[in-house]
């Protein structure tokens, strides 16, 4: 699975200081099936733990994800901050999920060199 975050997410993440294993991490578990949330349409809630500290107290990831193919960390947000995402969010999740997860895989490389997403690696 290539495993990517956007832009936004990416600032989010370097911010809070979590680690691209802690997110690589998250989206094992996903492959396994231990998904925290699925909201449909390929958008996915998924805990990242704090560093140094559980995941319970830890953060919330909005993922577009498709198993064994492709994971896209699009928003963040600690538990502490905010309960949830709202349902114009969740629509809005969804639509880009519709267009990001069905992108190929040179238009994903593309989007990776114009800097609209950053790959942490590709995961077995």
């Amino acid at each position: 699975m290539r495993i990517f975050l956007t832009r936004v997410f990416a600032r989010f993440a370097a911010k809070e200081r979590i680690s691209d294993a802690a997110l690589r991490d998250a989206m094992r578990r996903a492959e396994a099936g231990l998904v925290d949330a699925d909201l449909g349409g390929g958008v996915i809630k998924q805990r990242v733990a704090r560093p140094g500290k559980g995941k319970s107290g830890g953060y919330r990831t909005i993922v577009l994800f498709r198993r064994q193919t492709r994971a896209v960390f699009v928003y963040g947000f600690a538990k502490s901050e905010r309960e949830n995402i709202d349902p114009q969010e969740l629509r809005d999740f969804r639509d880009s999920g519709r267009v990001i997860l069905n992108l190929s895989e040179s238009e994903m490389s593309a989007a990776v060199i114009a800097g609209k997403f950053r790959e942490i690696g590709h995961d077995a």
